[in-house]
């Protein structure tokens, strides 16, 4: 796999653990989802599992470590607004019954800091911790930059996953500066070719609600 920060074997080991975030998984399972060698993936999962960071669950498959509880819970407390965007999202998910999600940016990508599953059986999901690009996405190009219609959304169709459509709004700070897009998503059959039309107002709404 190509290196994102430079430093291989940290992000072999980020790799593996967004692959156990996502669903617990023996050795084969995480060797395919990450594309590590056997070898380096089971080397990685010992070290991790020695750190508390993976553990394995009564099944014997490798799953997420208690250790990262108590990171989770300090990457709450260093970032108190997650509690208001996790609010608001599970509301606004409750209120259209579709996907919803919060980015932040994150280098050159978007980082998903909260997630909410529609309440139907078809739905879009996209885990949180999930970093994902800015070049594809109504809520990475919130994030990139581009301007927002005259109600305050973008909208895109298949632009990342064939099938899926989503409508994003930008969350700003007191300067007027975009800190975080909230995106509504769902599969095409029921989010239509314009989402916005039926799902823009309510979400640059909510997005008005977390600006500063």
């Amino acid at each position: 796999m190509d290196s994102v920060s430079g430093v291989g074997v940290l992000d072999k080991a980020f790799a593996v653990l967004q692959a156990l975030a996502r669903e617990p998984l023996a050795l084969a399972g995480v060797v395919e989802a990450t594309g590590l060698p056997r070898a380096t993936a089971h080397r990685l999962l010992l070290a991790l599992e020695t750190h508390g960071a993976v553990r394995r669950n009564e099944t014997g498959e490798f799953c997420i470590g208690l250790a990262m509880v108590g990171l989770a819970t300090a990457a709450t407390d260093q970032f108190p607004w997650l509690d208001k965007a996790r609010t608001a999202a599970r509301r606004l998910r409750d209120a259209t019954g579709e996907s919803v999600q919060v980015y932040v940016p994150e280098g050159n990508g978007r980082r998903c800091i909260a997630s909410f599953e529609s309440t139907h059986g078809l739905r879009w999901i996209v885990p949180v911790g999930a970093l994902l690009p800015l070049s594809r996405g109504s809520a990475g190009r919130i994030l990139a930059g581009q301007k927002v219609t005259q109600g305050g959304w973008i909208e895109s169709s298949e632009e990342r996953e064939k099938g899926v459509a989503s409508v994003s709004a930008p969350v700003t700070d007191a300067d007027g500066n975009v800190i975080a897009a909230v995106s509504l998503s769902g599969p095409l059959e029921r989010m239509g070719q314009n989402p916005g039309r039926r799902h823009g107002a309510a979400v640059a709404r909510v997005a008005r609600g977390l600006s500063g």
